[in-house]
């Protein structure tokens, strides 16, 4: 600092006197007398300490002038503002002995005092800017940025101080996907039209479009159909906000499935989700699968007094243990149970021992061509596990209990489907008469989960192809695993005892579309590089899978992506007696096992699609 000083008094002793100079010069015409020479030796020095005392008292000098900014510029406004307030102050007080200064000189002076002190440090930043490039080996490959709202303006901020490049790419300018562009300039970067990115006289000035992560799905998927006709790389590059948050650093990144899927954000209300979660004892089921462990991240977030992460999978649980062995995780109590969830005894070893307020059911079986081999299983773990948990949970009195559930529990034809609604019913059964709240929520599949069509098709790719798919027009709904998981919590969080909530997922996508985009992204070409093969529907598998029943359509929603369904809640005494009718079949070869499986679903599902509309719920539509 003291170097500084040293440098600055001098520099800007000199400015400063200029700007007086020049004030005189440009009161008088550039033809000063004797009296006017008089009255600037006379006045200089007391201006010119009057300046700096306020520099100095202000700090204005300590100020970075690598980095000048427009806050910068605002407190050398105010300093010379205040400094011309002071002269004119000690004008009018001591006139006759103090100074000889033309008020019309004074008000000249103090714009350009500003003018100068600005530009002085305006001037040292280019100056360092340009060094830098010349030390620096510059990017050879241009870049444009998808949009011109705040979110792509704060990114290129961020690349400007990185002197507007980042590793190999240099921006170039930026894409107004608007249907209505005005020719315009952003930071001296020219504005395209998306018509325009396409054209031949662009596209040779243009190798790569960096998009904003928060950019939806569906756009990214069109721009990279379109890129790949234009020979233009798509990549997408962080938010300010989300490297501020520590979610991500300042880097490109390749695009991957979850970015063509991405779906506007989802506005939650984390006020109810905290009073549902923070300081309370939460247990999650299933607790190291794709959707028990996001479970587990998000709810630790919200700072509960425990979380109970419960699986069957010794490794996954170890997997557990390490991730969040390596976080803060505050004073949150962490346990984890290495058991399956029909073991009675570690159930109630659980509840009695860490007396959980909240549960999360998210352990299941959930391979459809898997589970239609093996009824047995199915049945067991998907219907009597999910019985043992809800029996525990009311038992021991927990406030709310939330049931994972699927689409393919709405008219299935799967054993997995038939065994989740199952499931359903008897959390239904047992919400008639337990003060434990009791909810499920239904939604389709997830990306990337382990063994869902996303890693398969990534791995037929890594070997060279074929891509299998079961049908051409096989359609799915799909949702990222951090979305699903946050409108678990939202509706755990607002739903009420018995009900089913369903939630949003959007457009169904092609199954066949999917494995194009997945091919494009790896770099290679549909079908020169890599083929796609159709297989043939499999036992239990649909066209497409239905979230809801004919009467649930147009159902009310308690929140923005979270719908109300109904359905027919069965007595006690009924789930109980089909439990029974199943469990004598148990020791049955599959193909009984499944005909006594059917017998009971098929009049579940009979009752729910005759079920006519509640008033309250036909009310609200």
């Amino acid at each position: 600092m003291r170097h500084r000083l040293a440098i600055i008094l001098p520099v800007y002793t000199l400015v400063l006197t200029a700007s007086l100079f020049f004030a005189f010069c440009l009161r008088f015409d550039f033809a000063m007398g004797t009296s006017e020479w008089s009255w600037f030796l006379r006045t200089a020095p007391l201006v010119v300490v009057a300046k700096l005392a306020l520099i100095g008292l202000v700090g204005e000098w300590k100020r970075s002038y690598r980095h000048a900014s427009v806050m910068d510029g605002l407190v050398t406004a105010g300093v010379c503002g205040a400094s011309a307030a002071l002269l004119l102050t000690i004008y009018y007080l001591d006139a006759p002995r103090a100074m000889v200064l033309p008020r019309s000189v004074l008000l000249i002076d103090t714009m350009l005092s500003m003018l100068f002190i600005m530009g002085f440090r305006v001037g040292c930043r280019l100056l360092w800017a340009k060094r830098n490039v010349a030390e620096r080996q510059q990017p050879t490959e241009s870049a444009l940025i998808y949009g011109t709202d705040e979110t792509a303006i704060g990114i290129w901020k961020m690349l400007m101080a990185s002197n507007g490049h980042l590793g190999r790419f240099r921006v170039t300018g930026f894409i107004d996907p608007g249907p209505d562009r005005q020719r315009s300039l952003i930071g001296g970067q020219p504005v395209y039209s998306l018509e325009e990115c396409w054209s031949p006289k662009t596209t040779a000035k243009v190798q790569h479009i960096l998009v904003p992560t928060t950019t939806s799905g569906r756009v990214v998927r069109d721009l990279l159909h379109r890129c790949q006709e234009a020979d233009i790389d798509v990549h997408k590059i962080p938010t300010v906000e989300e490297i501020v948050e520590g979610r991500f650093r300042l880097a490109v990144r390749e695009l991957d499935i979850d970015d063509l899927l991405r779906r506007p954000p989802t506005k939650l209300d984390l006020d109810s989700i905290a009073d549902s979660i923070t300081g309370k004892s939460v247990l999650v089921t299933g607790g190291a699968g794709s959707i028990g462990s996001e479970l587990c991240r998000q709810i630790l977030g919200f700072k509960p007094s425990k979380l109970i992460i419960y699986d069957h999978s010794e490794f996954g649980v170890f997997q557990m243990e390490r991730e969040f062995a390596r976080q803060d995780c505050g004073e949150t109590e962490l346990h984890y149970v290495t058991a399956t969830i029909l073991d009675a005894d570690a159930l109630n070893g659980v509840f009695n021992t860490h007396r959980p307020d909240h549960v999360f059911h998210a352990a299941a079986y959930k391979h459809v061509p898997l589970m239609q081999d093996n009824p047995y299983a199915a049945i067991r773990n998907n219907f009597i596990g999910t019985k043992a948990v809800v029996d525990a949970a009311h038992k021991h009195g927990a406030e709310r209990f939330v049931l994972i559930s699927t689409d393919k529990a709405v008219r299935p034809t799967s054993v997995m489907g038939a065994t989740k609604l199952l499931a359903e019913k008897y959390l239904q059964a047992m919400s008639q008469g337990s003060e434990t709240t009791f909810i499920t929520v239904r939604f389709g599949n997830v990306l990337n989960s382990v063994g869902s069509v996303v890693p398969i098709f990534r791995q037929q790719i890594e070997r060279g192809g074929p891509v299998t798919v079961t049908h051409k027009d096989m359609v799915r709904y799909f949702m990222t695993i951090p979305e699903a998981v946050q409108l678990v919590l939202q509706a755990g969080a607002v739903g009420q005892s018995g009900q089913v909530l369903i939630l949003d997922m959007g457009e169904p996508v092609k199954i066949v579309d999917l494995a194009r985009d997945m091919i494009a992204l790896s770099g290679l070409n549909y079908p020169d590089d890599i083929d796609i093969e159709f297989t043939g529907l499999r036992p239990g598998e649909k066209m497409y899978e239905e979230l809801f029943y004919e009467h649930e359509q147009g159902a009310p929603k308690v929140h923005e992506k979270i719908i109300l369904g109904s359905g027919h809640a069965p007595s006690m005494g009924q789930i109980h007696a089909d439990l029974q009718q199943l469990q004598k079949t148990l020791n049955s070869p599959p193909d009984t096992i499944a005909g006594s499986l059917w017998n009971v679903v098929e009049r579940y599902v009979a009752i729910d699609d005759a079920e006519v509309v509640p008033e309250k719920v036909r009310a609200a539509a």
